[in-house]
């Protein structure tokens, strides 16, 4: 305890130093435009909706939302604080669409790849990781296939996590937090410029938050340090920086649930505060490092260049437990599956040209654009999981701790190249009527070798995506578009058989979608189709496409203000995925391992005109029950959360605070959050998939201060 205490102590310290230093000082709103609550500082109370009014997806000139003809969530830097999160894939419960709670984030029911669908600032990362919330200003995603703009991935959406940036004005932040059982959380936001000229800005976020989590004997870390900075050489040229490191070690929490065989079932969630499903040993030390910058510059109003680059490790030691249920009764086996792969090092790239022009009556908004990345893969030179023992899920057991293979100890074993280029043209008829049309050519490579350095298998394609919308906005506060897109992604290789890989996958997407701002409420429908091809092993015993998946779906969201002192953010998806045109009649018509068909999630913010300074919080989740196999013979249950919180904002000796107390799974409801194919395109060998436990109940209380 005196450690964390320190710890804590040491990174404010490090605030309150820096206001002492001569440092200009002001109270700001600028994240979170309620964070003053009744506070009058400039004498207008400004509410937060929790609605976003401008993106930028892509290498797309940034656009307002409601006229973007995509599927796109957001989730604000005030709705992450004002939630307490410290992950991003907290933040993804609040998104029906998602699943991302311990998995590779996916849309629509399709696993995100480890680097394809997941980028900071628009360039590639690594999806297998944590990355802590407080580094970001926003999250965006877009559901469904996104190749034509980004290159080849998989259907799984784009997830977009955008750095904090650089304040106009000084900020001074700093917060401190508990959680269960004896987290302490302490955390420091410093922005500004440091010249009158505001030539040079920066933004520094640092974190300490360490202690035993919700399993005894548990521990959870997380130590950031991340600084942004911005260079602006001209009123129309600027730099961005960017450089973290953040260390994740999450030990004791319960391990991953298989089955051994399809005559095995997941049974009813066990308590997941039980010591024993995890092992106080197994887990994740992840250190992620990240580097990027970007140049931006102006010709004039009408054409903007942008070019970055990124460069990121992603160090991992897992040692997480996989407790393989050997029968019905809840026997278990407990393996450390240590990692296939200890490193992942991105070099990822970006360029984009953004132009518009006009030929007679019909402008155009144009965009020439080059991205892609490097990947290489690192296997530990001693790899393979360790049996520990064997227990049940009446009677777990902590076992000894085996000796663990050196993580560090590793080779090159694989090498992946993707880049593609990129053009389109957004062409505006008039007021109501446009069409966009977009299309990429992509090129990829990959190669894997043996530790001699071998190549063992070999990958040379290239094709083409597109992606076609005709959009309509019958009023100036609506948009209503059609759109198609098809997209190219890397295809597996043939289990036991890795010199042997299918051909490209080629996903398509249909989809019709409404958005409409009426008040201070932004509404969304999006009705889809997505299909893609299904590998698997049949009857004959071959690993071949014999099948599609095809997911059909309907989405709707509601943000914003329902009335003066109530805000929402919600939203539903209902989603019938199916495996057709099969070769096995067992499969044929059956509903997709793992998919709830209903998924909800709403959250309403009130604020209480009774007692100025304080709001209230309820956030519901939803999510129906599930297929436990390929053949649908049984069904796992599905779940309801609910989480209730407060918030007060005050002065602690003139400054302005913010106190936040969370209660996270109110009934402390025992289930599976997730139960996952195996594979990332949906193949699982034993016909089942891998199950995750929910959280039980557990407390955040915080504290942040602007001084």
């Amino acid at each position: 305890m005196p450690n964390k205490l320190f710890s804590s102590r040491r990174i404010i310290f490090l605030a309150v130093l820096s206001t002492n230093m001569g440092l200009s000082v002001t109270v700001l709103a600028e994240e979170d435009p309620a964070f003053l609550g009744e506070i009058k500082v400039s004498g207008k109370k400004v509410d937060s909706d929790y609605r976003t009014d401008k993106v930028k997806i892509g290498p797309l000139s940034e656009k307002s939302l409601l006229d973007t003809p995509y599927a796109i969530d957001v989730i604000p830097a005030e709705l992450m604080r004002n939630q307490q999160f410290k992950s991003v894939r907290e933040a993804f419960r609040y998104l029906p669409s998602v699943q991302g709670e311990n998995i590779r984030p996916q849309t629509r029911g399709l696993q995100a790849g480890v680097v394809q669908n997941t980028r900071i600032d628009g360039m590639n990362i690594a999806a297998t990781t944590d990355y802590p919330i407080e580094q970001f200003e926003r999250i965006e995603v877009l559901n469904g296939l996104a190749g034509a703009i980004y290159g080849p991935s998989n259907p799984a959406g784009t997830f977009n996590y955008v750095i904090k940036r650089p304040t106009d004005e000084p900020r001074r932040r700093i917060g401190v937090g508990y959680g269960t059982q004896s987290a302490a959380l302490g955390s420091v936001d410093l922005g500004g410029y440091v010249d009158k000229g505001k030539v040079f800005g920066y933004r520094l976020n640092l974190l300490n938050d360490t202690g035993e989590g919700y399993v005894d004997r548990s521990r959870l870390e997380r130590k950031l340090v991340s600084l942004a900075v911005d260079v602006n050489f001209t009123d129309v040229t600027k730099l961005e920086l960017n450089a973290s490191r953040y260390h994740y070690l999450s030990m004791g929490f319960p391990g991953t649930f298989s089955l051994q065989n399809d005559n095995v079932r997941f049974p009813s969630a066990p308590d997941p505060t039980r010591v024993g499903y995890g092992q106080p040993f197994g887990g994740d030390n992840n250190i992620t490092k990240t580097f990027s910058g970007k140049l931006k510059h102006s010709f004039n109003a009408d054409w903007q260049i942008s070019a970055g680059l990124l460069q990121q490790d992603s160090d991992r030691a897992s040692t997480v437990p996989t407790n393989t249920l050997t029968n019905n009764a809840g026997s278990y086996t407990t393996t450390a599956a240590t990692t296939t792969f200890s490193l992942d090092r991105i070099l990822s790239n970006t360029i984009a040209l953004n132009g518009h022009a006009k030929t007679g009556d019909w402008t155009h908004d144009l965009i020439f654009s080059s991205t892609g990345f490097t990947w290489d893969r690192y296997t530990p030179n001693k790899i393979g999981a360790i049996t520990l023992g064997s227990a049940s899920l009446d009677n777990p057991v902590i076992f000894n701790e085996p000796v663990f293979p050196d993580f560090k100890d590793r080779y090159k074993s694989q090498t992946t190249r993707q880049q593609s280029l990129n053009i389109g043209d957004t062409i505006s008829f008039n007021k109501q009527w446009s069409a966009t049309l977009i299309a990429s050519q992509s090129w990829i490579t990959a190669r894997s070798n043996n530790k001699a350095g071998v190549d063992t298998s070999r990958y040379d394609k290239d094709g083409i995506s597109t992606n076609a919308i005709l959009s309509y906005k019958p009023q100036s506060n609506m948009t209503v578009y059609g759109s198609y897109a098809d997209s190219l992604q890397q295809a597996d290789p043939v289990p036991n058989n890795p010199q042997a890989i299918l051909a490209p996958y080629r996903s398509k997407q249909w989809e019709l979608g409404y958005k409409v701002s009426i008040a201070k409420m932004n509404l969304t429908a999006a009705l889809f189709r997505v299909e893609r091809p299904y590998p698997y092993i049949g009857a004959d015993g071959v690993f071949r496409v014999q099948g599609d998946q095809i997911n059909n779906g309907l989405e709707l969201t509601a943000n914003g203000t329902l009335t003066r002192d109530l805000t929402i953010y919600s939203g539903v998806t209902f989603l019938d995925p199916r495996l057709e045109n099969t070769l096995t009649a067992a499969t044929e018509g059956k509903q997709i391992l793992g998919l709830s068909k209903v998924v909800s999630s709403v959250l309403l913010d009130y604020r209480i005109a009774a007692a100025p300074g304080l709001s209230v919080n309820l956030h519901i989740a939803n999510a129906t029950s599930r297929p436990g196999n390929h053949t649908n013979t049984y069904s796992v249950a599905g779940f309801t959360t609910v989480d209730v919180g407060a918030r007060y904002y005050s002065q602690i000796m003139g400054k302005a605070a913010s106190w936040n107390l969370t209660l996270y799974n109110l009934a402390n409801e025992r289930y599976w959050a997730n139960i996952t194919p195996n594979g990332q395109n949906g193949f699982s060998a034993t016909g089942n998939g891998t199950g995750t436990l929910g959280a039980p109940r557990t407390l955040r209380a915080s504290l942040q201060i602007d001084f």
